[in-house]
């Protein structure tokens, strides 16, 4: 059940003992895993409330706990933008809900942010540059996951296979991303530790900068290319370039060559990924929609031979438009008639760069489910007033406490 912004106000107060919300609003997120909203109090102080739809969605919010309680005050005075800071946390039933002092700035779309300038590219870049080349300890003294280029890799397969047995995606995709993920040179990589869940409602920006970064539910150790995937899905080749740039300049470990081809296969297998959740949840409006951008997709690749993923290029049949096969372990059914198994690809010896000799297919993102509007509220709506902030400051009891110490957490029984 979706809660309207002016219940999660009502659970704030609960969670954080003398919070008197003046005004509310909704907040961009996740619709499908949570509900969210900005509150702004009696002493003009802006609050932001997370709640889980379901019971993994609030496992990620309990792990984020985690995550910002690792985050040491030493750590977060080196970051180049604030990081949340939890105030408090209420239990309802099995699902709890947080909330977090708001920092400062504004979400902004993926077409603001590439038709922006050339500073706002770099800020990103070095933030980028900046999770990436946080301490691996941070990871692993939270028991949090880790795995190494050949375990990601093969956890990939693994999802292609599940997505396979749906029989719902294109062949020709199929083999694609299964010849991608058994080009070994691909995965020649440094594992780092990686946001897991980058994109732009998880960056705070404001003017040239940005301030904040939020969303630390998914934290690893892993492939970098994966906070790269929303930037390449958005086919702005200059925008990404300079991202790119300020990136390598940035980060302490010189970036591998096929970054950007593991980021395209990420952006287009979060399709597929998206399509077995909606399958998982029963969704019939996410199924669908799933169907309908894969298959643009696989019609997309077709005509123009999509980004460049596989350093390898791709067996002869493929590559002049045949279908693809299914994923290893895949039921035969969904392999086309005439292709044999020996034809799918299998592991294969590192080669040169191959160069892209095609134009790139536009990578549809996952899409974001409108969010709840509430027509009648008891409190008074206003607009929020912008409040901006300076990366770095904060002081022990102010709105950039670290502390999660004394959180107290409430159970709230219900009637």
């Amino acid at each position: 059940m979706r809660r309207k912004p002016i219940e999660l106000a009502a659970v704030a107060t609960a969670a954080v003992p003398g919070l008197t919300p003046t005004a509310v609003s909704s907040a961009p997120d996740d619709p499908a895993d949570f509900d969210s909203a900005l509150l702004l109090d009696s002493e003009g102080k802006r609050w932001r409330v997370r709640s889980p739809r379901h019971a993994e969605a609030s496992a990620r919010l309990e792990t984020e706990f985690l995550v910002l309680r690792a985050f040491a005050p030493g750590i977060r005075a080196e970051l180049p933008f604030l990081m949340p800071t939890v105030a408090g946390s209420v239990r309802l039933g099995s699902l709890s809900t947080f909330v977090y002092s708001h920092l400062g700035g504004s979400t902004r779309s993926v077409e603001e942010l590439t038709a922006g300038p050339d500073a706002l590219a770099r800020e990103i870049g070095v933030a980028l540059a900046a999770i990436h080349d946080l301490p691996r300890a941070l990871v692993s003294n939270a028991d949090l996951p880790s795995y190494t280029p050949n375990e990601f890799r093969q956890r990939r397969l693994n999802e292609l296979d599940q997505a396979a047995t749906t029989g719902k995606i294109p062949p020709a995709l199929l083999l694609r991303w299964e010849h991608a993920l058994e080009d070994v040179s691909l995965w020649r990589f440094n594992p780092c530790v990686v946001h897991g869940d980058l994109h732009e409602d998880n960056l705070m920006v404001e003017g040239q900068r940005v301030t904040a970064v939020t969303g630390w539910t998914d934290l690893r150790i892993g492939d970098p290319a994966d906070d790269f995937a929303w930037l390449v899905a958005s086919n702005e080749h200059d925008f990404v370039d300079a991202v790119l740039a300020a990136y390598t300049s940035g980060r302490r470990d010189t970036p591998d060559n096929h970054l950007l081809r593991r980021a395209a296969l990420s952006a287009e297998f979060a399709l597929a990924q998206y399509l077995v959740k909606g399958i998982a949840a029963g969704d019939a409006s996410m199924i669908a929609e799933a169907e309908e951008m894969l298959d643009t997709l696989a019609s997309d690749i077709a005509e123009h031979g999509g980004q460049p993923i596989s350093v390898e290029p791709l067996p002869p049949a493929a590559a002049a438009g045949a279908p693809g096969a299914p994923a290893s372990g895949a039921p035969d059914a969904v392999r086309p008639e005439g292709v044999a198994p020996e034809a799918v690809p299998g592991i294969r010896a590192a080669d040169d760069d191959v160069p892209a000799a095609v134009p790139p297919v536009t990578v549809l993102p996952v899409p974001a489910q409108p969010a709840v509007v509430v027509t009648q509220i008891p409190v008074a709506v206003t607009p929020l007033p912008v409040e901006p902030e300076t990366p770095g400051q904060g002081s022990a009891g102010g709105p950039d406490d670290t502390s999660t110490a004394a959180l107290s957490i409430v159970d709230i029984k219900k009637d």
